[in-house]
């Protein structure tokens, strides 16, 4: 267990040393973020001011909005972990990346991207109304099969990026990838998540008594800034965690395809989120 750890801390600081050397990594997630939020008030605000449109909702039209939902948000997510994903690799390979870098990568491959958010998509629409119709066991099996999807799901979006494939070879590429060496557990994810929930566990418990202090001062401004410095700083813990995690996963993608990690990550820190057959 703790040489697991161990490892999950050398992974976590080995992508913190690429986000060091290439800081601007983080815009693709704060823009991902902000994406999301617009998205989200562009499909709510219409039910929010017109009784017609929950009506809508309620009936057959409803399924297009939500898929609508779905992959618009997908695409969203998927355009800006390529853009983070192909400026990783492009440090990872010893280059010196910029911001330009990453959004002509993704760029170049938005109908792929597209294609790939439709499919996932329609498993998350199938997989959300399954659940929805489950009892308590079959919620445990669908989310086990959801669990799965995300595993052979998981090197996608490099392969999208670095190699000339459609979104169904593109499942089907992350998916020989991962039975290659078999996986145990995405190691490195588990560290990021680990880590990260770490700290926002001791935010939790530094804040709790700031709390307490700035309201025993009865000031207004002093109560605003303990809560907008608590807030600011689990957004900024989130987008690191994101960023991390993406050029984590770059560099799994570059162990698993190409048998290479580059020289800030080592060969037995990549190799730990597989395990051989």
């Amino acid at each position: 267990m703790f040489t697991k750890l161990g490892n999950s801390w050398q992974v976590v600081k080995a992508s913190a040393a690429v986000l060091s050397a290439d800081k601007e990594l983080v815009i693709f997630p704060i823009l991902s973020g902000v994406m999301l939020v617009l998205v989200s008030a562009g499909f709510v605000a219409p039910f929010v001011v017109s009784e017609r449109a929950q009506e809508l909702a309620q009936g057959p039209a409803g399924w297009g909005i939500a898929f609508g939902f779905y992959l618009v948000s997908y695409f969203v997510i998927f355009f800006c972990n390529s853009a983070l994903v192909g400026a990783a690799l492009i440090r990872l390979r010893g280059g010196d990346p910029t911001v330009a870098d990453g959004f002509r990568i993704a760029f170049g491959k938005a109908g792929t991207i597209l294609g790939y958010a439709f499919i996932a998509a329609t498993v998350g629409m199938i997989l959300r109304q399954l659940q929805e119709r489950a009892g308590l066991l079959g919620r445990l099996v669908v989310g086990l099969v959801g669990l799965a999807w995300n595993l052979a799901t998981f090197l996608v979006v490099p392969v999208l990026v670095t190699e000339n494939v459609g979104p169904v070879d593109a499942v089907k590429r992350s998916m020989a990838l991962f039975k290659k060496t078999w996986g145990e557990q995405v190691i490195g994810n588990f560290g990021v998540g680990a880590i990260t929930g770490l700290i926002a566990f001791l935010l939790i418990l530094t804040f709790i008594p700031l709390c307490f202090l700035a309201v025993a001062t009865n000031s207004t401004a002093v109560i605003a800034l303990t809560v907008g410095g608590f807030v600011f700083a689990l957004v900024l813990l989130s987008l690191v965690s994101a960023t991390l995690s993406g050029i984590y996963t770059a560099a799994v993608y570059r162990f698993a395809a190409e048998g290479e990690v580059g020289t800030t990550f080592h060969a037995d820190m990549v190799q730990g989120a597989f395990k051989p057959k």
